[in-house]
C-alpha cells in the first residue's frame, strides 16, 4: 500500500465530541498503517471566523492558526474533514474557517477559469474524505434535504479548490446512537483510515 500524507480536520467546535472520536479513530489507524498524519482540532484554533469587510482585493490577514491549516492542506495528499451537521449546515466556526482560509490566489484562481467558467482550482492532486455525523437518517437526508450539506462540502468547498475525488461517510443518528453503534462507527472510521481513503 502506498503511504500517504494525510491532513485531518476535526471540525467539531467542542473539546470532546463523537465527531472528534471518529476523527481520532481514523487518525490512529492511518498512523498504524504507516501514513504520515497531521491533525487539527477546530476547538484548539483561535481566529476570527468573520470575513468581515475583507474582499478579493483587500484580504483580511490570516491568523497563524489559519495559515498553518493552509500549509497542512498544501503538504497533504489526502484531506479528511470530520464534521457534525447542525441545522442542516456546518458549525459556524468550521464554516468561518473555510470562509477565511480558502482564499483566492491561494486555493482558487479567479483570473483563470475552468471549461465551466468557474475559478481554476489551485489545490489539485489531493483526494478527500468527509466524515459526517448527523441525526437525520441517510434516506431522509437524500430525499427531503437532497443531501444539501454533502453537496456543499463536497462540491462547493473541497472540489471547488481542487480536492477530488471526495468520498463521504455518513454516521446517523448521532445524538442518541443505539447500543454498539458507536463502536461500529469507530471501527468503520479506522478501516478507511488504515486504507487512507
Amino acid at each position: 500500500m502506498t503511504q500517504k500524507r494525510i491532513f485531518i480536520l476535526n471540525g467539531h467546535p467542542a473539546a470532546e465530541s463523537l465527531t472528534g472520536s471518529v476523527a481520532d479513530s481514523y487518525a490512529e489507524a492511518a498512523r498504524k498503517a504507516g501514513h504520515q498524519v497531521r491533525m487539527t482540532n477546530l476547538h484548539d484554533l483561535q481566529f476570527d471566523p468573520d470575513y468581515g469587510f475583507g474582499g478579493y482585493v483587500n484580504q483580511k490577514p490570516l491568523e497563524p492558526e489559519l495559515e498553518q491549516v493552509l500549509r497542512d492542506i498544501e503538504w497533504s495528499e489526502h484531506v479528511v474533514v470530520a464534521t457534525p451537521m447542525w441545522w442542516g449546515g456546518l458549525p459556524a466556526k468550521l464554516k468561518g474557517l473555510f470562509d477565511r482560509a480558502l482564499l483566492p490566489g491561494r486555493t482558487f484562481d479567479t483570473r483563470n477559469t475552468t471549461k465551466l467558467g468557474l475559478p481554476a482550482p489551485m489545490l489539485t492532486g489531493r483526494t478527500g474524505r468527509v466524515l459526517l455525523l448527523s441525526d437525520t437518517p441517510g434516506a431522509l437526508f437524500r430525499i427531503f434535504y437532497r443531501s444539501a450539506l454533502i453537496v456543499q462540502i463536497w462540491k462547493q468547498i473541497l472540489e471547488f479548490v481542487g480536492i477530488k475525488p471526495v468520498k463521504v461517510t455518513q454516521f446517523a443518528a448521532a445524538s442518541h446512537p443505539k447500543d454498539g453503534v458507536v463502536d461500529k462507527w469507530l471501527k468503520q472510521a479506522a478501516k478507511i483510515g488504515a486504507q487512507a481513503v
